[in-house]
């Protein structure tokens, strides 16, 4: 059996595998028919004499721009050589290239103040519906804390009533980055603004520290997604 009948019949057992998982692999199926073709041009024999230096070569062969995209077709002949492995048809992967760091290209947009009063009025504008409540003024307060305090979603959804100090117009931020709680002043339209929220889970029989500060069912918090 020659070296590309080899691979491709290795290549299929591999393919058949993953489909048996419910995987469909027809982007991945595409990268390993370039491997099977690029080691048949080399006039390599089998599996067996897959080696480090091929596999870079293949790897080169295929510029990626993107370390995502790199990362993926890496990935993908990791996998197939791991499966080989556990198949015994490798004594060991032949892989030695290393992952690419992967930044991030987003860049942040900040909202100038007319973009944040727009932002602002267009969620007060939001209507209420049967499983959202006060949805207009409840996203209007939100966006307020979120931009006015430099908030994340997750950290003002995650607000209780007993994170409102309105002795002291602070506000307790509880599970944020690593982990951690801080305290966070604000100025009085922001302490207007927590009043009136707090005001309305009173109206609707909120009494306990624990209860969600903002809830549309009222009792789970407002998911920040």
């Amino acid at each position: 059996m020659s070296y590309s009948e080899s691979v491709e019949l290795g290549v299929d057992q591999f393919l058949a595998h993953k489909r048996a998982l419910g995987r469909k692999y027809l982007s991945e199926e595409a990268e390993l028919r370039l491997l099977i073709a690029f080691a048949a041009e080399r006039g390599v024999t089998g599996l067996q004499e897959l080696t480090p230096a091929l596999l870079d070569d293949f790897l080169g062969s295929r510029p990626r721009s993107r370390p995502r995209s790199f990362n993926h077709l890496l990935g993908v002949v990791g996998c197939l050589l791991d499966w080989a492995v556990s198949q015994q048809l490798l004594e060991v992967s032949p892989l030695r290239a290393r992952r690419r760091r992967v930044t991030s290209n987003r860049i942040p947009f900040l909202f100038d103040p007319a973009q944040a009063r727009r932002l602002l009025d267009a969620a007060g504008g939001l209507a209420d519906n049967s499983r959202a409540p006060q949805r207009g003024v409840s996203y209007r307060t939100l966006f307020a804390l979120c931009y006015g305090l430099g908030l994340r979603a997750g950290e003002v959804c995650g607000l209780c009533l007993g994170d409102v100090d309105a002795a002291r117009d602070l506000l307790v931020v509880r599970g944020g980055k690593f982990g951690k709680s801080r305290l966070v002043p604000h100025g009085p339209k922001i302490a207007a603004l927590v009043g009136e929220q707090l005001d309305r889970r009173h109206r609707k029989g909120a009494v306990h520290d624990e209860e969600p500060l903002f809830t549309f069912d009222g009792t789970r918090h407002v998911h920040p997604g």
